[in-house]
């Protein structure tokens, strides 16, 4: 229902002076500047003159990687232990001296499907799978001298399968693990990139020789801050944000288009965990500061699990509280007058149209 806006009647004013004195029960009255009442565990703490703002700000501690991020993975060096035994789509580089001059072999062979590499024609498939390169070479070797009469063959390993399945983007699991394909699952949840990179590393030299990778973090999925815009009683609104370690207040604010005709000026920073008690902290905002004065003292930095607290016009919030209130009994009463209006009607031989009749 769109808010009140003729005379306010003498219902509305009483019902107005009784919610205004109810906001004031555990609230104080509240300035430009955030005052929440103490309870168990919110004590007021200070805010430090440390505390990161506009032109102090800090650098975050190492991210830590926690569900669901997605992390860059890539091999760097992926060598396979001593012996390999090829598999699918690994790739051999064959070079044949003495081939056919119209048939010519030489370059980059996969390993298809069926097991076997496909040399063309008229030398056809040879079966590879599971050997070594020097069993390969032999077997190559081998079909090809049914055709050719004294082939040189040189077989080495191109690149192998797993290189592909390691490198690309990984979702952190719920379980804290990233999937490397066929080499199965490695945890990293709480670990920094750098302990992360050591843990795929030493996981992986189960099956390579040294191997070699880089961990970056592609998607920040997991520390994030929150804006939350008070209703004016018809529900509040929450926007998520991820941290990217450089954001502030005012930087929150112009995520969201800045404040609407609900909103107020009155703003805080709900922080968890941080106080040096341990207990959560409200860090109260200088709105007209911040914005027309450009004065940076209360513009914070904002860290992981920021709350910012835009509250609500309380004049626009006891008109929409009315206006709920009353709603339903005009409705009553515009039913009841109809009623009574269409009973006098029909009792008075139907609607006067001014000659005494329909």
């Amino acid at each position: 229902m769109a808010p009140f806006t003729g005379r306010p009647s003498a219902l509305r004013v009483a019902v107005a002076s009784i919610a205004m004195l109810g906001n004031l029960g555990c609230h104080a009255v509240h300035s430009d500047r955030a005052v929440v009442c103490p309870q168990a565990c919110r004590s007021n703490v200070p805010v430090e003159p440390s505390a990161p703002r506009e032109l102090t700000k800090v650098i975050l501690p190492p991210y830590r990687i926690e569900p669901p991020d997605v992390l860059q993975i890539d091999a760097v060096r992926v060598i396979p232990k001593f012996p390999y035994k090829l598999r699918l789509l690994d790739s051999l580089v064959i070079q044949v001296t003495g081939a056919l001059p119209d048939a010519p072999i030489g370059g980059t062979y996969v390993i298809e499907p069926s097991g076997a590499i496909n040399l063309g024609n008229p030398y056809g498939l040879v079966r590879v799978q599971g050997m070594t390169v020097e069993e390969a070479k032999l077997m190559i070797d081998r079909q090809l001298r049914q055709v050719l009469r004294d082939p040189v063959v040189s077989v080495s390993l191109g690149e192998i399968a797993g290189k592909q399945q390691i490198a690309g983007q990984h979702l952190v699991a719920q379980d804290g693990t990233v999937t490397l394909g066929s080499y199965g699952n490695v945890l990293v949840v709480g670990q920094t990139l750098q302990e992360a990179k050591s843990s795929i590393e030493q996981y992986l030299s189960q099956y390579l020789q040294e191997p070699e990778v880089s961990v970056e973090v592609f998607a920040y999925n997991s520390k994030n801050y929150y804006v939350i815009t008070q209703g004016a009683g018809l529900g509040d609104g929450v926007t998520r944000f991820p941290v990217t370690g450089n954001e502030t207040v005012l930087d929150a604010i112009s995520q969201i288009n800045g404040l609407t005709s609900i909103s107020s000026t009155q703003i805080w920073i709900a922080r968890p965990g941080y106080a040096p008690s341990g207990c959560d902290q409200i860090m109260p905002v200088d709105w007209i500061a911040i914005s027309q004065r450009g004065d940076p003292a209360t513009n914070y930095q904002l860290m992981p699990g920021d709350r910012v607290y835009v509250a609500e016009d309380k004049l626009v919030s006891t008109d929409n509280f009315l206006a709920k209130l009353i709603s339903p009994i005009e409705r009553v009463l515009g039913v009841t007058l109809l009623g009574s209006s269409t009973v006098f009607n029909l009792k008075n031989g139907g609607f006067n149209n001014g000659n005494g009749g329909f």
